[in-house]
């Protein structure tokens, strides 16, 4: 979501100094109470709910033979990265997912773990932590099947850490799900200057047109950090309906699903294995 992770170019697990923008931070601390408010400052990540949940969790049940109907993501340990106010975890949550959520303005953390709270099966299923994502890594090491980074990539300083934690703390052929801006000509008319300065769409100053990200350089990124990439699909956000859309242009917003790469194979190691494990593993193996 819109939070805000900014990496400084510093050796993995050194948490001498923060990676956080305290510029960032003040400006999300002055939002963190609207979170939840669907007509306000973030009515646009509300609705992409609509198509970004759909996404991950259609995506995830491709790459499993093996799922509750009633909760088609149980089992499954989701860190979503850059949190808010936890507008995309709790969809996650309620679909059954184990959700870890993190976000280094504490302001956000507050207003989600206070929302979660009025559901006692989110209460349960979600735990929220203030953070950044390299801060966890030490103890997170391939903890998760599925990281989460939507609306996050374009708030990085150094974009190639981002991905190297990522990739720390996903379990082998895990998978990485980002939602970002495109750098284009387009994307600074209608993202920044129309949906900031003019329609007010999400509030004036929140991103950088210089720091949006094309997907060929994200693409590149990933692969030679060990990732496969699977799929890179275009959204428009049509601001008189309020609704977004997959479209083929990436022009303006993308979704992006990559495959952390797998251990190297062990021979006959599925041998030894309980039937339940094997199932386990299915659950998450990038088979799609």
């Amino acid at each position: 979501q819109l939070s805000l992770f900014r990496f400084t170019v510093k050796r993995p697990f050194s948490t001498s100094h923060s990676s956080v923008d305290s510029k960032e931070i003040k400006k999300f601390q002055l939002l963190a109470q609207k979170w939840w408010d669907e007509e306000g400052e973030y009515a646009a990540l509300h609705s992409m709910n609509d198509i970004r949940v759909p996404f991950i969790r259609d995506t995830l049940l491709s790459m499993s033979s093996n799922y509750n109907l009633g909760n088609p993501l149980s089992g499954i340990k989701i860190l979503d990265v850059g949190c808010g106010g936890g507008l995309l975890s709790e969809p996650l949550g309620r679909l059954g997912a184990s959700v870890t959520g993190i976000d280094p303005v504490e302001d956000n953390i507050r207003t989600a773990d206070q929302h979660k709270s009025f559901d006692p099966v989110l209460a349960e299923r979600i735990q929220y932590k203030s953070s950044s994502l390299e801060e966890i890594v030490e103890e997170s090491m391939e903890t998760f099947d599925v990281i989460v980074a939507s609306e996050v990539v374009e708030h990085v300083a150094d974009l190639e850490m981002f991905i190297k934690c990522c990739s720390q703390v996903l379990k082998p052929e895990g998978s990485l799900f980002i939602t970002t801006i495109n750098k284009t000509q387009l994307s600074y008319v209608l993202g920044i200057v129309v949906a900031e300065k003019i329609m007010g769409i999400v509030p004036e100053g929140t991103h950088e047109w210089e720091k949006f990200v094309p997907p060929e350089e994200l693409e590149r990124l990933l692969e030679s950090n060990g990732f496969s990439v699977r799929s890179v699909k275009g959204m428009l956000y049509n601001p008189l309906s309020g609704s977004w859309s997959w479209v083929r242009s990436r022009s303006l917003n993308y979704a992006l699903h990559a495959v952390r790469a797998g251990a190297p194979p062990q021979p006959h190691a599925t041998d030894t294995l309980p039937e339940t494990d094997v199932q386990q593993r299915s659950a998450t193996a990038g088979t799609a």
